[in-house]
């Protein structure tokens, strides 16, 4: 993950395996001011994924600070829609 600007961009697998790692430094980047967490570099996604970014959405509300989801993978699409959350994910993507 790195960020540029006021995104975060994540890279690489977003999967059970790998969200544990992702959580600390996201929230770190959410807090310095992230307000797009881009999807563009992510090469796998699992419901974890969807998990994830429903939680982001839930802080960003709280906290009432803005958060988009920009480039959401297909797949995890495909997933927010079996499990019916898509139009949550939608509201907040680009």
């Amino acid at each position: 993950m790195r960020r540029e600007g006021d995104s975060l961009i994540l890279e690489g697998p977003v999967t059970l395996e790998s969200v544990p790692g992702l959580i600390g430094p996201a929230e770190e980047h959410l807090r310095q001011g992230a307000r797009v967490v881009d999807f563009r570099n992510v090469t796998e996604v699992d419901s974890a994924a969807v998990a994830l970014a429903l939680e982001w959405l839930r802080r960003a509300a709280e906290s009432k600070t803005g958060l988009r989801l920009a480039n959401l993978p297909a797949a995890m699409q495909n997933l927010a829609k079996l499990y019916g959350v898509s139009e949550l994910l939608q509201s907040a993507s680009s």
